[in-house]
């Protein structure tokens, strides 16, 4: 064996124990190993579900009219239908909305709310009550709506707006885990 070939080997075999000897001090002085989302959350914080759904089927919604244009709720809902969400019979709402529309949600629908937003080009209005229970999302267009957004748009709108975030307030809700049937 020559010399240059005993001298590789004394390399790479200081280079295996350096790293054996990082790695086990890198897990030894874990700092994170205990933490989980929530630990610092106060008893009485509403639990946000930031998840974004992964089938329009997942999210409720129910529509109002908040322009002068009769049959608008209508016409959007039946929108909303025909891409797979589950919808309410749609309303008048009370008062005038100027805007594009206007989401309101609670905790349980901040990720679903989300996902609605892009199909108003995040040019929605978002409207977070932490008193407000269930997971159905009330939608009033405005007189500025004038369509939802392509599953193109969508979904570039959805990188534009990023990850739905956590309310001020509330605490992430801890994630489920999917049961996996065994086939």
């Amino acid at each position: 064996m020559s010399f240059a070939r005993v001298r590789a080997l004394v390399v790479v075999g200081v280079l295996a124990v350096a790293a054996v000897i990082f790695v086990i001090t890198a897990l030894v002085r874990d700092t994170q190993g205990g933490a989980t989302a929530g630990d610092d959350c106060p008893a009485d914080a509403p639990l946000a579900d930031v998840t974004l759904p992964d089938d329009p089927a997942e999210v409720t919604v129910k529509v109002f009219n908040g322009t002068s244009t009769a049959g608008l709720a209508d016409s959007v809902t039946n929108e909303f239908k025909n891409r797979r969400f589950t919808v309410q019979k749609p309303d008048e709402s009370k008062t005038k909305f100027k805007g594009v529309a206007l989401i309101r949600y609670g905790p349980d629908s901040v990720g679903r709310a989300q996902l609605l937003r892009a199909y108003f080009l995040a040019q929605s209005k978002m409207e977070y009550n932490a008193k407000r229970k269930g997971a159905l999302i009330d939608i009033v267009i405005g007189s500025q709506f004038r369509q939802l957004a392509t599953t193109t748009e969508v979904n570039q709108s959805l990188v534009e707006v990023g990850e739905p975030t956590v309310p001020p307030g509330a605490c992430l809700k801890p994630i489920e885990k999917k049961k996996i049937e065994s086939s």
